[in-house]
């Protein structure tokens, strides 16, 4: 007769099986790892506490009570990533397609719960089917249940998403309501409706990797922050991200030791060119002021005007925001404005620092940006910046025009330090138009026309073209060398490491959405 260490033995190898070996092996046929594969690559080894291992589903119905699976389709539990304490769960797409169901959502919302508790992270590693339809509304009270503690989570604990096979329908929302979302290229795709019904509504033949592939969410909708060629790829990106964040709201930014030196950065001098129109990279610029091979880059494809990642500097875990003159000039426009808002309020809401290099000739002018909100969503980085209460900081290397010049963490939206270098201008516009307009008159009346406009530019731009006016008014704390710039914000971070900064009292302020 068995007793009940070899039944228990029993049932933890069944539960490890999940859906067989069948199922497994065709998993890997089509490149994807397993549910367990996933967390014993994520995790550090031997931490993985798993929790819900035995669990079923209580439905009978459709033929459910003749299966039985151990776990009802999803791995949850907590253990170390990096040595710190961090809650996964991971959908096992052998179980029933990785349905969500009552159980399913049970044992994802009480480890939710338990990171709240705690203040830990949460790492969802997504594979599912969709909602199971054999137990009905009970499978979509299921995911109500997780999107309201995603909900009540944000801001409190990081939240990351990994996308590992299909995320369809209302399962798309709960990685919506996260911080971050990874995607695998070829093996993953997300959307609200798939393309066979897209086909019946719109007529439109589309296959789910152009629908809702990793390329089309990575490049288009910007729905996803980062994709990566393999799952591995994949797991390594989210311990990485992990390493620039606090464990929780709490917390301050992680810091790594440094040991400080020379901080000159003779390279920052040759950066910008001499000719104003002229474009340059300004990851150049973020790379050579940051601590060497630190910069981890968000949503790199989308909205290419404007660049912002985690990086650190002298040790320090920091947000960079940044205009990219080599796309568009790097003007603001409505896809450039939320990608820097949502990374703001992120950096904001777990204590991270913002360097912002700024260089931005205005918001983007067009019918298409107008009708489509560009006011709006102008406003959303205005607001997003005004709000933020970590230390700000600013470096402006060239344009700085216009609107755009407030909205780019300017002192008057409560920037703690500005620095420009000899380069920088800030004016309402550029020079040329802003002499066509003021002196219109003058050049129309003028022998020489083009002349007297290239005389009034050049006047215009001795006058306004500068860092010194707005110097001498304070609303740029220091006029420095570029290669100044490393040595510079490392002592403003460090005199800012203690701010206290506080919001009128209110429930909750209503931002442009």
């Amino acid at each position: 007769m068995e007793d009940k260490f070899d039944i228990l033995d029993k049932k933890i190898a069944e539960a490890q099986l999940g859906g067989g070996e069948k199922r497994i092996a065709s998993q890997h046929e089509k490149g994807k790892l397993t549910a367990r594969e996933r967390i014993h690559f994520l995790m550090d080894e031997g931490s993985f506490q798993e929790i819900g291992m035995l669990v079923t589903h209580r439905s009978t119905n459709f033929g459910l009570d003749q299966q039985q699976f151990l776990g009802d389709g999803v791995i949850t539990g907590y253990g170390n990533v990096n040595g710190r304490l961090t809650y996964v769960f991971a959908q096992d797409f052998t179980v029933l397609g990785g349905s969500l169901a009552e159980a399913h959502a049970e044992k994802i919302c009480k480890i939710m719960d338990m990171a709240m508790k705690n203040g830990a992270p949460v790492i969802g590693l997504n594979d599912s089917g969709g909602a199971r339809i054999q137990e009905g509304v009970v499978s979509l009270g299921g995911y109500a249940d997780i999107f309201y503690r995603n909900t009540l989570a944000s801001g409190v604990i990081p939240q990351l998403s990994a996308i590992m096979g299909p995320c369809a329908g209302g399962a798309v929302y709960s990685p919506a309501l996260t911080d971050f979302i990874m995607m695998v290229e070829n093996t993953s795709y997300m959307f609200v409706t798939g393309p066979n019904v897209v086909k019946t509504v719109t007529h439109e033949e589309v296959s789910s990797e152009d629908l809702g592939g990793a390329s089309a969410h990575s490049t288009k909708s910007g729905v996803t922050h980062l994709t990566y060629a393999n799952e591995i790829e994949c797991i390594n990106g989210i311990k990485q991200m992990l390493s620039y964040m606090p464990q929780n709201c709490e917390e301050d930014a992680p810091f790594v030791p440094y040991e400080g030196g020379d901080e000159s950065r003779k390279q920052l001098s040759t950066i910008v060119p001499d000719n104003a129109n002229q474009p340059y990279d300004i990851k150049e610029v973020i790379e050579a002021t940051i601590d060497e091979g630190s910069f981890y880059e968000i949503h790199k494809d989308f909205a290419e005007n404007i660049v912002v990642g985690f990086a650190r500097l002298a040790g320090r875990s920091i947000g960079v925001v940044a205009n990219q003159p080599a796309f568009l000039a790097g003007v603001l426009d409505i896809k450039s404005s939320q990608k820097g808002a949502r990374f703001v309020r992120f950096c904001d809401a777990f204590n991270i620092p913002l360097l912002v290099f700024e260089d931005v000739p205005g918001f983007l002018p067009g019918t298409d940006q107008e009708w489509n909100a560009i006011i709006t969503n102008g406003a959303k980085l205005l607001y997003a910046f005004s709000e933020a209460t970590v230390p700000r900081i600013t470096v402006i290397t060239r344009k700085a025009y216009g609107g755009a010049y407030d909205v780019m963490n300017s002192k008057h939206i409560g920037a703690d330090m500005n620095f420009a270098w000899p380069s920088a201008e800030i004016a309402v516009m550029g020079a040329k138009g802003a002499a066509e307009i003021i002196f219109k008159r003058e050049i129309a009346e003028a022998a020489d026309s083009e002349a007297k406009w290239k005389e009034k530019e050049a006047e215009y731009a001795e006058m306004f073209a500068n860092p010194y006016n707005a110097a001498a008014r304070g609303y740029v704390d220091e006029v420095i060398k570029p290669e100044q710039t490393r040595e510079k914000l490392i002592a403003a971070f460090n005199m800012l490491e203690n701010k206290v900064d506080t919001l009128p009292k209110k429930k909750h302020g209503n931002i442009p959405l």
